[in-house]
């Protein structure tokens, strides 16, 4: 007879997915529709075993009143011998039929009826009580994992942290175990619940036979070989009961044995692995349940093909959140709570907000999901392209720091080309270049530009000029280079690092010291930037603090030697800028790199119409030709947005639009 493969794996009683919640209700569903039909059969069997005891006491009873026929007074016929003896000897025959019918009832009792009561009172009882047992430690490990989630992060108090984790430590080995002993039970209910029904009918046809064999000899060899068949089928199932047994005690004492750091969140000692295309665990997503009030709520969500699903416990299957194509992952800071990440959609109309248990698998989903968005899974062989990509870090891992959403839908490169014009960034002929001889090995990467303490204070102190965005300022003596441009153009950029480089003059050098700034925040896990004001004039470009409105520096147009967009990721640009301190025979070189709120090229492109005004400004006629190309304002400037109208204006905020001058 073939085994049972149906069974609740002992390994995934930690994990407590849907999936195995899924098919531990299968076998409770079981366990229900088993113990409706052990009660019914067992009435059955009582009211055969009735039947078969007032059968012995109505035998008995025949046989006494057999024999009292000699005992009686009749008027006529008295001393009818023949019929007294008659009767008598079926009395002794009734008698010892009775015998027969008592020992058959006895029989029926012990190898029928009882073993079903005993598979009902133990088996089925101790399912019920497991089951109970199980449902109260899974409540308990809730309300802890409850408790540790709203853990502050700012605050942090490592005396209550502890207790929590402890707590939660101390639920999660309780249903743990309670859910190991639980599977155990119902594992080994598939057995026994074919010996329940197996061993009763089998005890109640020996009896029987045993009965006729002593009375009239009616059964048959072939009877006896099926019934024979039948008890070595129990003993053969027993047999697996007991090795499947011993297996899961066994099971059950390793998984036992480890660590109780398994038991603790936040613990992981398996390093992360960042090259991930499949993602499945337990999160806190937040869902908003007022106008200003949230509620999360801890679900399991796990990755298929481009989609994030979420499944609920006690679901059959789970449902589509979100369609992970192109979308952005990015790390928040979210009501002062530990690991939590928001996934936009390209349009930026939808986002989620998800929290994780710990650092390992916070880290884990950002590169999972990121992996996902670039559509890693649609390849021939997704493992090797996302570690290649992760080797590479070709990915942006950029997060925001608010909920302010981006820019809905980046403009297209064509509107900052009025009337027509094409852009005229430089394209340079592709380059044989090895990275080496573009970048010096081992190049120094700064993520952030310091404003110096001196430089802070000589722009702060009374009288001190201030970049204002629209091409005013509070000293008109430093205004030259803003107030007299023929181009003011601002775009809300975040920088993401620069480099020195060797080469100036070519494209790959930008796009090479994109690639390194990327890998190194990826790698070192740089998710924070802080978003500024990128100022495009017709002499030079600024990077300003929107709050204080203070330069944090500044580059003359000039010496911008090359700038370029991202060729598969469009928001990220750069530009190399030459410097001085080399001398004049050997020019250093730097890349800066920025991800910006529209279209990169959009920046590349008003880079090159400031360096084409600079150069028109020493030919007048070169200027008056290029300022009837293209539209200007009505004071003269020149014109690179069109203006936002209807709901997408209404529907950007201040801090979403470009300003222009």
């Amino acid at each position: 007879m073939p085994a049972v493969h149906h069974k609740l794996l002992l390994e995934e009683a930690l994990q407590d997915s849907p999936q195995t919640r899924s098919l531990l209700s299968v076998f409770e569903e079981d366990a229900g529709t088993l113990t409706n039909y052990t009660n019914q059969l067992l009435q059955s069997m009582q009211r055969v075993f009735g039947a078969q005891n007032e059968m012995a006491l109505a035998t008995e009873q025949l046989s006494k009143q057999l024999l009292d026929y000699e005992k009686q007074n009749f008027a006529l016929a008295k001393g009818d011998e023949e019929v007294i003896n008659t009767l008598q000897h079926f009395a002794k025959s009734v008698e010892e039929l009775n015998s027969l019918h008592a020992e058959l009832a006895t029989q029926i009792a012990d190898k029928m009826v009882f073993p079903m009561v005993q598979f009902r009172e133990k088996d089925l009882t101790e399912i019920s009580t497991l089951k109970e047992i199980f449902g109260i430690a899974s409540d308990e490990h809730e309300a802890a994992m409850v408790k540790y989630s709203r853990l502050p992060k700012k605050r942090e108090n490592e005396k209550i942290k502890a207790e929590v984790v402890r707590e939660v430590a101390y639920c999660r080995r309780k249903q743990h175990q309670a859910a190991m002993q639980y599977y155990c039970a119902l594992n080994a209910l598939q057995y026994r619940k074919r010996v329940a029904m197996l061993e009763p009918m089998l005890g109640y046809t020996h009896a029987q036979i045993n009965f006729f064999k002593k009375g009239m000899e009616l059964v048959s060899k072939k009877m006896e070989s099926f019934l024979s068949s039948v008890s070595s089928m129990n003993q053969s199932i027993e047999s697996q009961l007991e090795v499947e047994a011993e297996v899961m005690r066994s099971s059950q004492r390793e998984l036992l044995s480890v660590d109780d750091t398994i038991y603790m969140p936040d613990h992981d000692q398996v390093p992360v692995n960042r090259a991930l295309i499949q993602k499945a665990g337990y999160l806190n997503i937040r869902n908003k349940t007022g106008l200003v009030t949230t509620a999360w709520d801890r679900l399991f969500f796990f990755t298929q093909g481009g989609n994030l699903m979420c499944q609920p416990r006690g679901a059959v299957a789970g449902g589509m959140v979100l369609d992970l194509d192109n979308s952005s992952v990015m790390a928040i800071e979210c009501e002062d709570r530990r690991y939590c990440f928001q996934i936009t959609s390209p349009n930026g109309k939808t986002s989620l907000i998800l929290q994780a248990e710990s650092k390992k698998e916070y880290e884990e989903w950002i590169c999972t999901l990121n992996n996902i968005s670039r559509q890693i899974y649609l390849t021939d062989n997704p493992e090797a392209v996302a570690i290649r990509l992760h080797q590479t870090a070709l990915q942006a891992v950029t997060p925001i720091t608010s909920f302010e959403k981006r820019v809905e839908g980046s403009p297209n490169p064509d509107r900052a080309k009025p009337g027509g014009v094409t852009s005229r960034v430089p394209q340079k002929p592709p380059t044989t270049l090895e990275p080496e001889d573009l970048i010096v090995p081992g190049t120094p990467i700064q993520f952030d530009i310091v404003l110096p303490a001196s430089e802070f204070l000589d722009q702060n102190r009374a009288g001190a000029r201030r970049t204002n965005l629209f091409g005013e300022t509070e000293d008109d003596d430093g205004a030259s280079d803003t107030h007299d441009s023929l181009l003011q153009q601002v775009f809300a950029v975040r920088f993401l690092g620069s480099m020195a480089v060797r080469a100036g003059h070519t494209q790959e050098v930008i796009y090479e010291a994109m690639r390194q700034v990327l890998a190194a925040r990826a790698i070192h896990n740089i998710f924070k930037t802080t978003e500024s004001h990128l100022l495009v004039t017709s002499s030079c470009i600024r990077l300003i603090e929107p709050q204080t409105q203070v330069t944090k520096i500044s580059f003359q147009l000039k010496n911008v030697t090359q700038f370029a967009a991202h060729q598969e990721n469009s928001r990220l640009m750069g530009f190399v800028l030459q410097g001085s301190d080399g001398g004049e025979d050997q020019p250093s070189f730097s890349v800066f790199v920025f991800e910006s709120n529209t279209e990169g090229e959009k920046i590349c492109y008003t880079i090159n119409l400031g360096k084409e005004i600079s150069e028109a400004k020493k030919d007048p006629e070169a200027l008056a030709q290029l300022m009837k190309s293209m539209p200007l304002t009505n004071d003269g400037k020149f014109l690179l947005l069109e203006s936002e109208t209807g709901d997408e204006a209404e529907a950007a905020g201040p801090d979403e639009q470009e300003s222009e001058a």
